[in-house]
């Protein structure tokens, strides 16, 4: 299914799957009010000046919650990927497991600690530290 707009991505979820949705929704542009947001290969994802930050989708049992640059934020709730990239990312199955301090507190350092995916194919899969 091809989704124009965050709201029809949170729309299609089901039970659970859209209470989490919508939850991260609002967390996410409460606490980077100045993003760019957009339906970005099939899911939600906020950027700040064409970086991608923070983006969630849909997985088999939960929904995933993403931080492109997540792996350097020093955070034990956040499980980093396992790839060349410094991404992590947390999983909920249900909406009482997001814990909004947890997820404020993950947006400011999204906005301190950033690397430099815009340009990575550019850089041929080199990422370089922004912030």
């Amino acid at each position: 299914m091809k989704f124009e707009t965050i709201q029809q991505f949170n729309d299609a979820q089901i039970d659970e799957d859209q209470l989490i949705c919508v939850e991260l929704m609002q967390e996410i542009s409460r606490g980077l009010p100045g993003a760019e947001s957009k339906i970005w290969h099939g899911h939600p994802v906020w950027f700040l000046d064409g970086n991608p930050i923070v983006g969630y989708s849909k997985l088999k049992d939960c929904i995933r919650l993403m931080f492109w640059s997540g792996a350097d934020f020093d955070e034990t709730g956040l499980t980093p990927g396992t790839g060349k990239f410094k991404d992590a990312s947390v999983r909920y199955r249900n909406a009482s497991q997001i814990n909004a301090g947890d997820l404020r507190r993950w947006l400011t350092k999204a906005q301190t600690i950033q690397w430099d995916y815009k340009n990575i194919y550019k850089r041929k899969g080199r990422l370089v530290r922004l912030k």
